[in-house]
């Protein structure tokens, strides 16, 4: 069976599925009927129908009766409700509370014979009920519970999802050649998302992920395959950058280069010599000096002929970013631009023309770098911040802007050097282990509620000798699923708290022009307390702020908030980090000992290695590594071994896929490149 092309058809294709819920299923990374058949559960609920008797304290289970008492519905704190009524399972009557689902009043009716999902309290014989199943014959098994938003829930979705499966199984072909199949005992395609999305039982399960994970890895390898095997068919140019125009710049710095900057800086150097194409990853801790080191790079560029472009994931970093570089080579006649998407049309005309005739050096921007008016005269080095931030489409959407330009990507989250060669492919590996002289470590201490009078004590004393705080919080407004600190909430409070401060809310929804006013107030002073969201984590550099308070410190992951806490500690004076957390679980409890033991991002990403398994502790986006829906590149990390092996081999032997039973590959990678241009 080999793939057509209709199975990447627009989600509007199903029957029921309309624009709106289209533009919802976007957020979850959906666009076509291929998405939605390979959007995996990332857990299964087991539904297994037992005997009260047989039933433990706290123990998940499906239970199936007769509605015995018309449901009944209350209030109790903020928007929030309970659907109550008695359940008769046999001679037994239990009660079953759903909570925040009001819906249900009109959907249950004494009488009615019914199955539900949830939580059993042995002492109460009652049910915190989380679903109502289908209906009272639905089978025990594997119910898969999926990533959702507040537009798509689970019923929906799988709806959606199993109207995919049974219109278009057809058109599926697979991904992963037979010949690899058969040798690592992989399902075809088919029925691997019968199995992955209807398991039998747990042992299919397993068996059905360990295919998707290797799927999942093998097309990320192939993409980087083919993106290696592209730039190695070609060489690079030397650029022959003038050292004396180097020197300049390195006596114009107020501070000497540390010894982890200088070596940085000279394996750069030595690949911008020679005649072959950089591909150099830099891995530095927050606040190690990694822009110093680009701007180097830059600099070194632009003396040998070339124009240079820096890319980073957000409004607020490329703002920092073109600020301190504009002043670190203002005074060396190099013309910096800013490129996002809050650049007005007639400067963004402007910037478009001097990057085609030369006129500008060095542009700085986020993805409104990649966009296809953007040209440059003689682009010679990219620069990528935070890489991993970015698709390996878009990576290379920019660097085909240039004629084989030489590539520096950087991350402030470190990872083992065998993972971070194992998930970037071909890349040479630099590193900033150690911060620059004069820094004082950050000191760092975990509070939990109790304890909020220390912490309000401890900002008082930093008000009053002049310094600036940052506050944090996981949410922009209050949601009725999670009882968490909110920024809007937290602004009002400390507002009141510190009546004689200005404090200042923070977020991502703002306008770009908004947060920048707002940052732009915060580094000159006229802020005292910025109640943000983690949309200051990277880049953001004010010397003054010297402590940051993170609320609910544990619904962060560990890398994020060591991204977080690089936010401080950047003048010569102490600065301090306080991680305010009830965590309920020993995992939780262990997170925060660790993250305010060690400002080590090395350390901590090794601890963090240590401890986790599928979960993921340091947050999805937050790892340094590339987000997989699936695999797991730590628990999973020889699976990836052996993709990337795989997808080498066969991008050796056919680089351009041409092999008809590459065929169904081809077509998948070449959807995968539209959708990650399109995200």
């Amino acid at each position: 069976m080999t793939l057509n092309e209709a199975i990447f058809r627009p989600v509007t294709a199903l029957k029921g599925v309309g624009a709106k819920t289209a533009e919802a299923l976007q957020s979850l990374g959906i666009y076509s009927i291929y998405d939605l058949l390979f959007y995996f559960p990332y857990r299964y609920d087991e539904l297994e129908n037992l005997p009260l008797d047989q039933l433990e304290d706290g123990q998940k289970v499906m239970l199936k009766g007769i509605v015995a008492t018309n449901p009944y519905q209350n209030y109790f704190g903020y928007h929030k409700s309970r659907v109550s009524f008695k359940l008769r399972i046999d001679h037994d009557i239990i009660m079953v509370n759903f909570f925040n689902q009001p819906w249900l009043t009109k959907q249950l009716s004494v009488g009615q014979e019914i199955a539900v999902y949830g939580k059993y309290d042995l002492r109460k014989q009652s049910l915190s009920a989380y679903k109502l199943l289908a209906n009272k014959n639905s089978d025990d098994g594997m119910a898969p519970i999926y990533s959702i938003n507040r537009q798509i829930k689970q019923k929906k979705l799988q709806t959606m999802i199993d109207l995919a499966i049974a219109e278009s199984m057809d058109e599926m072909g697979n991904a992963v050649p037979e010949d690899l199949r058969k040798h690592y005992r992989l399902m075809a395609d088919q029925d691997l998302v019968i199995a992955m999305h209807h398991p039998k039982d747990l042992a299919e399960a397993k068996e059905a992920r360990r295919s998707a994970v290797f799927r999942e890895f093998f097309l990320f390898q192939m993409q980087l395959a083919l993106m290696s095997s592209q730039n190695k068919s070609h060489s690079g140019y030397a650029k022959h950058y003038d050292l004396e125009e180097i020197g300049k710049l390195t006596k114009s710095l107020p501070f000497a280069l540390s010894p982890d900057q200088k070596k940085v800086i000279n394996e750069i150097f030595a690949d911008m010599f020679v005649d072959q194409q950089m591909q150099r990853l830099l891995q530095g801790d927050v606040g190690s000096g990694k822009t110093v080191v680009a701007v180097f790079a830059i600099y070194g560029a632009v003396t040998a002929g070339y124009q240079a472009a820096l890319m980073v994931p957000t409004e607020i970093l490329a703002n920092q970013h073109y600020h301190k570089i504009s002043a670190m080579l203002e005074d060396f006649g190099v013309r910096v631009a800013l490129l996002t998407g809050s650049t007005k049309t007639m400067e963004r005309r402007e910037i478009y023309k001097e990057l085609a005739d030369g006129s500008i050096n060095v542009v700085i921007g986020t993805h409104a770098l990649i966009q296809e008016q953007v040209a440059f005269k003689k682009l010679g080095l990219v620069i990528i911040d935070e890489q991993h931030r970015f698709g390996v489409v878009q990576r290379l959407a920019l660097i085909n802007k240039g004629d084989r330009p030489d590539i520096l990507a950087m991350t402030a989250t470190p990872i083992p050097r065998s993972l971070a060669l194992t998930v970037y492919g071909d890349t040479a590996l630099s590193e900033i282990r150690h911060l620059p002289a004069g820094r004082k470590p950050i000191k760092s201490y975990w509070k939990t509620s109790s304890q909020l009078d220390e912490v309000y004590s401890l900002m008082r004393q930093q008000l009053a000798e002049g310094f600036q705080i940052y506050a944090v919080t996981p949410l922009i407004s209050e949601s009725e699923m999670i009882d968490l600190e909110n920024a809007e909430a937290l602004h009002d409070r400390l507002a009141g708290e510190f009546p004689d401060q200005e404090v200042v809310l923070l977020h991502g929804k703002m306008a770009a022009a908004d947060k920048e006013q707002i940052m732009d107030r915060f580094a000159a002073g006229e802020v005292d307390i910025l109640v943000t969201t983690s949309v200051i984590e990277v880049g953001v550099d004010v010397a003054n702020a010297n402590l940051m308070v993170i609320f609910d410190a544990d619904r962060f992951g560990l890398s994020q908030l060591h991204q977080l806490r690089g936010r401080i500690g950047r003048g010569q004076t102490q600065s301090y980090c306080v991680f305010l957390a009830d965590p309920k679980t020993e995992a939780g409890k262990q997170r925060m000992k660790i993250v305010a033991e060690t400002n080590d991002g090395f350390k901590l990403a090794e601890e963090d290695l240590k401890m986790r398994g599928e979960g993921d502790l340091f947050g999805k986006a937050q790892s340094g590594l590339p987000e997989f829906r699936t695999g797991s590149v730590v628990s999973d990390y020889q699976v990836m071994v052996v993709a990337r092996d795989e997808a080498k081999r066969i991008v050796q032997a056919d680089p351009d896929l041409k092999t008809e039973k590459l065929a169904d590959l081809q077509a998948v990678i070449k959807y995968k490149k539209i959708v990650q241009a399109r995200a």
